[in-house]
């Protein structure tokens, strides 16, 4: 069966609305030991804002050169820059190259990295705000069968800290969030 990438961004964007809604407390710690949530949610704005330039064509230069700085109101920009996303990715043939920082790949891969990159930082959010960390379960398995692949890749990154040892037979979100350097059992951090 073929995976919908398009349709999860669309429900990586809802998981994360979802666990942005219940901030309280802007300084909580997460899970990424280097971050609290006002950090995290920056980062999440800081790689929404770059979609629409990357896929219009633009180098990574290019692109800075266009963005506007990220404003106080993260939770505003958030909502403003998925949105953005979102139109991009419906507008730009999923086989167009695009040029990212480290090479060029096609739109479809680079939507695969952002709909990772979306939904295990809301899993970090639902830690840190103390909502449900369960995410959407197609969701993570088409996150899980794109990254497990890259296992050797993602360790020697430098993005995520050494993968966390669980049970083989852990649930495939344990597994996926494990893969990425945090532990997903109750209470663990990265």
């Amino acid at each position: 069966m073929a995976i919908d990438w398009l349709d999860l961004q669309l429900t990586a964007r809802r998981e994360f609305d979802t666990r942005l809604a219940h901030i309280t407390d802007w300084t909580a710690p997460t899970p990424d030991t280097e971050w609290n949530v006002a950090d995290l949610v920056r980062h999440m704005v800081d790689e929404q804002r770059w979609v629409a330039p990357i896929l219009e064509g633009h180098t990574v230069a290019d692109a800075e050169a266009k963005l506007e700085p990220i404003r106080d109101d993260l939770a505003a920009e958030w909502h403003r820059y998925a949105e953005e996303a979102t139109a991009a990715w419906a507008a730009t043939p999923l086989d167009k190259p695009v040029h990212l920082s480290y090479g060029t790949v096609s739109c479809l891969d680079y939507l695969k990295q952002q709909v990772s990159d979306i939904a295990v930082h809301t899993w970090d959010l639902a830690r840190a705000v103390g909502d449900g960390d369960r995410l959407n379960p197609g969701l993570v398995d088409a996150v899980w069968t794109d990254l497990q692949s890259q296992r050797d890749v993602l360790a020697s990154s430098g993005l995520f800290g050494p993968p966390v040892q669980i049970p083989d037979d852990a649930p495939v979100q344990d597994r996926l969030i494990a893969l990425t350097g945090r532990d997903p059992r109750t209470g663990g951090a990265s």
